[in-house]
């Protein structure tokens, strides 16, 4: 079988979004009286709080911007782009450093990589320039989501009024889960783009 750079960097992106998002269902799980609503997501990862399933999550959130940051390497073969490049390289290492440094270990650093993960999920809108439609206008929507709803929770510090009643787990959620979406959608793409001319 035939594996160009586009099909690579969809399978990576595809891969990695797929067992992140199992992770954090098993972790969710496995943590007893988490709160979907509540908590942040990242309390899943913290030892001192979930325990050893926080190694689930940790490892997972590793992985995802492992995958992320190699299947970087390939769409830059493909879209030779350096802007939209990077910005998925950042989130892969905001990624990684979310992974290595968990909440309980060192918290300003833990929020600077999570900070970097959300604020740079607007390559969901970048990647409209090199999708067809109506893949290209969903990107954008959900990059849009993505950068709205951190506006909010970084105004919001707590108000349930900016959290729109959701939590300070349910708006973040609404920062990670479009670009999530994104990422398995753009991995899709690619793969089902693969061969096709750019």
């Amino acid at each position: 079988m035939n594996y160009d750079n586009k099909k690579i960097a969809g399978l990576l992106f595809f891969v990695g979004t797929v067992q992140f998002v199992l992770a954090v269902v098993i972790s969710e799980a496995m943590y007893s009286g988490y709160s979907v609503g509540q908590q942040a997501m990242s309390d899943l990862g913290n030892w001192s709080l979930a325990g050893n399933s926080a190694a689930i999550f940790d490892v997972s959130i590793f992985l995802l911007g492992v995958f992320v940051i190699v299947g970087a390497f390939f769409i830059q073969q493909i879209f030779k782009n350096r802007l939209f490049t990077s910005f998925a390289v950042l989130i892969g290492v905001g990624c990684v450093g979310v992974g290595v440094v968990a909440e309980n270990v060192h918290l300003p650093l833990h929020s600077v990589f999570a900070l970097v993960v959300f604020v740079f999920g607007a390559a969901a809108i970048m990647s409209c320039k090199f999708e067809k439609p109506p893949l290209s206008y969903v990107s954008v929507i959900l990059g849009a989501v993505t950068l709205s709803a951190l506006v909010l929770f970084i105004v919001g510090q707590g108000s349930s009024v900016f959290y729109l009643g959701l939590g300070l787990g349910g708006i973040e959620r609404f920062i990670i889960y479009p670009a999530i979406l994104w990422q398995l959608a753009f991995g899709v793409y690619l793969i089902g783009d693969s061969g096709a001319t750019t």
